[in-house]
């Protein structure tokens, strides 16, 4: 099942009228060369647009070709009419940018005065209330325009998911576990749909598929993925193969309309008495495969780790911001060799469901906490299931879109890492480092009344997942905000 869009870009050129048209003409055709130069792909519209007549031929010549994203060339001043119209008339997200000029020796039939026309541009597409992304600093040379569509693609990638993606979910909120259990009109509001159903929906579905031939195979991929250290339980792998077709079908099943999937799904306390395991490392595996399933009905989660799952067209995974970093822990292995307070610091854990990709040496295990309740801290027999161990170090950004009670929208975004450090603990579980995360979990996470969970992309991608927020009308956008620079609820005597 493909689960994320491909992104097919096309270039539309403007001219104003009044100026020279080949100009525009040449300009876009160097981005056109340059890019594939670089190894891009990106559609030439052979259409200048100078007025609206133009405009039509231009979107529908683009569409022909199978362009799902657009970048807007402001080659010269720009038709500022017909030019903001494009982004009316295409069904996809659309870049503007603009033609920096060229050379000191040709400021008379070859300047261009786009760096102008970006103005009249920007203040059109707020007449027309038009949604476009326009780059930090929007006018640039052939490469320059190069390294601003590199940045739009992603975004590009996650708003077209966006627009076509199904949050299915499984079951009721935990009971005493209500901090995710947002308003879901705010996702309406853009566009995605969601299928709320029983967890004996999802039994009945799970019974039904006791016996398929198609299990054998994908209990062979599990025992290969996991290896002799990781596959603790074999006997576990035919239930967990069962339920992992179980999703699978459900989703090319019930998608309906759309073209993209994600599950949020209720996975304690009935479920692993009833299904026989817990869900967790079949979770992870759909996971890397860009099937992100929220553990505990956490609909905003899994529509954040969806939209991780497009800018980094790389796993991702759902963890609570959990617990802080002991001191004697951090005195031990972390103060001194990494530039971090403690405060900087926190542990984010869940049971298992971080794809093996990222773990240093996951293994299938039990669920400790779930040991205790279900099965008095006993043998552990349905318990099993979880993918445990490290996570891996590296870059990571923590995010989260999310709905207050008065279902409006907001977001943060958190740059740091995860530190080569052991853990000493249980779950997916990793040592996470955040510069200010003391003042951020203080004056964002908890004065904006955050809940517990968050996404985690692997790398830094703030700077994507800030365009897609503000692209989508998100108004309240926070980040950890470095040292000197105070939050406005912040205490300036603290």
């Amino acid at each position: 099942m493909k689960n994320i869009p491909e992104v097919k870009l096309g270039i539309i050129a403007v001219s104003r009228d009044c100026f020279i048209i080949s100009l525009s003409e040449r300009r876009r055709r160097a981005i056109a060369e340059t890019y594939a130069s670089k190894g891009g792909s990106i559609y030439e519209c052979p259409i200048v647009v100078e007025n609206e007549k133009d405009m039509q031929k231009a979107v529908a010549d683009v569409k022909a070709a199978g362009c799902n994203a657009l970048f807007v060339y402001l080659g010269n001043f720009g038709p500022e009419t017909p030019e903001t119209l494009i982004a009316k008339y295409f069904d996809g997200p659309v870049m503007y940018a603009a033609a920096a000029e060229e050379t000191g020796n040709d400021l008379i039939n070859g300047r261009g005065d786009a760096y102008c026309g970006m103005l009249n541009c920007s203040y059109n597409l707020g007449l027309r209330r038009l949604k476009a992304v326009i780059p930090e600093y929007p006018v640039g040379t052939a490469g320059e325009l190069c390294g601003m569509i590199d940045d739009f693609l992603p975004v590009a990638r996650a708003l077209l998911g966006l627009a076509s993606l199904k949050v299915i979910t499984f079951g009721p909120r935990p009971q005493d576990f209500f901090a995710c259990n947002a308003p879901i009109k705010a996702l309406y509001d853009l566009g995605v749909e969601i299928q709320e159903n029983s967890e004996l929906d999802l039994l009945v579905a799970y019974k039904a598929h006791a016996g398929d031939a198609r299990i054998d195979e994908i209990v062979r991929d599990m025992a290969d993925e996991l290896g002799a250290q990781g596959n603790q339980y074999p006997d576990l792998l035919p239930r967990m193969a069962q339920f992992e077709l179980t999703l699978l079908d459900w989703a090319q099943s019930n998608k309906g309309a759309r073209d993209y999937v994600v599950f949020a799904d209720k996975c304690w306390p009935a479920f692993p008495k009833e299904f026989g395991f817990e869900p967790c490392y079949v979770n992870s595996r759909l996971a890397a495969r860009g099937i992100p399933v929220a553990c505990e009905v956490d609909i905003y989660g899994a529509v954040s780790e969806y939209i991780g799952a497009c800018v980094t067209g790389a796993p991702v995974t759902l963890l609570d911001i959990n617990n802080s970093v002991p001191a004697d822990l951090y005195q031990a292995d972390i103060d001194g060799k990494f530039p971090y307070t403690q405060r900087d610091t926190f542990m984010g854990f869940h049971c298992g469901n971080t794809p093996f990709c990222r773990l240093k040496a996951g293994a299938v295990k039990y669920q400790l906490i779930q040991n205790r309740l279900l099965e008095n801290g006993g043998e552990p027999d349905f318990t099993r299931g979880t993918l445990e161990g490290d996570i891996a170090s590296g870059e990571i950004t923590f995010f989260r879109l999310h709905a207050n009670a008065d279902a409006s929208l907001q977001a943060y975004i958190a740059q740091g890492e995860v530190l080569p450090v052991a853990t000493r603990s249980f779950g997916g579980i990793g040592i996470f480092a955040i510069p200010e995360m003391g003042r951020f979990y203080r004056h964002v996470l908890i004065s904006k009344h955050y809940p517990h969970h968050g996404a985690v992309a692997f790398g830094h991608v703030g700077k994507a997942l800030y365009t897609i927020f503000d692209y989508l009308g998100v108004p309240d956008i926070a980040f950890n905000q470095p040292k000197g620079m105070l939050y406005p609820n912040e205490n300036p005597f603290a």
